[in-house]
């Protein structure tokens, strides 16, 4: 009756995510008879899961989204998966902690206790790389909208917002005036959340950060585009106008690099802004936890510096070089002690 249960249960588990599953493949990934799992869909209907036959020469089993089922069934590795996943999910949305800590206690109390023992292994501590400094945790409310317009194809209205949240005002240097765009994609990187997005204003394709948006739904749709990179996360990572920000790190400096901006943009750590100066030049601002280390991450893109803010900055570089240039020097040859 065990391996009947567990079996089921991996069946359930295949179902979930897929839309069809032909007989003989769900056998061979069971590695049981096709007449055994004509029994385990008999008694997954027989709990309530709503799985249909789809007939025809390649006929198989699908499971009805739509219905109310009973409790969720996870196997080993999914329960690790969502455990994993709801202690990281507070780091980039913001106001989740009760509910995913209220989540947590609810998936612990109904485990079984070898997976209960295997999410107590798996509680996380959270650290901070000292390279990457994520944005504030967004507003689920926008996220949602943001989601939504995706899912539905929805025209977005959107207004940008500074660091700290606040809109500019109309006579502020830094106002922008809300620009309407269809969202297609959302895109997790370095700890912030970005939309990929066709901007109707100058017909073209931008990125944006969600944390600096305030995002108003419409019901205007807009057709699907392609996306003029195949690989949207290459997309995000290039694109130096995503509406990044520069951390809070006690030392900031900027240079101007002999370096396309797409390419400083794609290896910049998180919470850095690359400027576009011309095709073969652009200005990064980055910070860190000292000044020797904002000088180290500039010569990471092996290229050469100028213009170099603030003279702290400068001053970092030339310690670093003599460093450098002492740690080249050959060494002097061991001598005998003639006594």
């Amino acid at each position: 009756m065990a391996s009947t249960s567990h079996r089921a249960l991996r069946l359930l588990s295949l179902l979930e995510p897929r839309r069809r599953w032909p007989l003989r493949d769900l056998a061979a990934r069971l590695e049981v008879s096709e007449r055994t799992v004509r029994r385990d869909i008999d008694t997954l209907r027989e709990l309530g899961y709503p799985i249909t036959t789809v007939h025809g020469p390649d006929c198989g089993y699908r499971l009805d989204p739509g219905h109310t089922l009973p409790p969720l069934l996870f196997d080993r590795d999914q329960a690790l998966a969502v455990a994993v996943a709801l202690q990281t999910a507070p780091s980039t949305v913001f106001g989740l902690e009760d509910d995913t800590a209220r989540a947590l206690a609810t998936l612990h109390q109904v485990m079984p206790d070898e997976l209960r023992a295997s999410m107590e292994s798996l509680r996380l501590t959270r650290l901070r790389n000292y390279w990457e400094f994520p944005a504030p945790p967004i507003a689920p409310s926008a996220l949602t909208a943001v989601g939504t317009a995706i899912r539905h194809r929805h025209v977005l209205v959107t207004e940008t917002l500074r660091a700290d949240g606040t809109r500019p005002a109309p006579t502020d240097d830094d106002f922008e005036p809300a620009r309407r765009i269809e969202p297609h994609h959302l895109v997790v990187w370095a700890g912030r959340w970005y939309v990929v997005a066709y901007d109707l204003a100058d017909d073209q394709w931008r990125v944006h950060r969600v944390d600096r948006m305030r995002p108003r739904p419409t019901t205007h749709r807009f057709a699907v585009r392609e996306v003029p990179d195949n690989d949207l996360a290459h997309f995000v990572m290039s694109s130096h106008d995503r509406g990044d920000t520069p951390a809070d790190w006690p030392c900031t400096g900027t240079a101007r690099l002999n370096l396309p901006a797409h390419v400083v943009a794609h290896w910049a750590p998180g919470g850095s802004v690359v400027e576009d100066l011309d095709p073969e030049h652009c200005r990064l601002t980055l910070g860190a936890w000292s000044w020797a280390g904002v000088a180290g991450i500039l010569a990471t893109f092996d290229t050469d510096l100028t213009d170099l803010h603030p003279p702290e900055l400068i001053e970092a570089c030339r310690r670093l070089a003599h460093r450098w240039g002492t740690a080249t020097k050959p060494t002097s040859p061991a001598t005998d002690d003639p006594s």
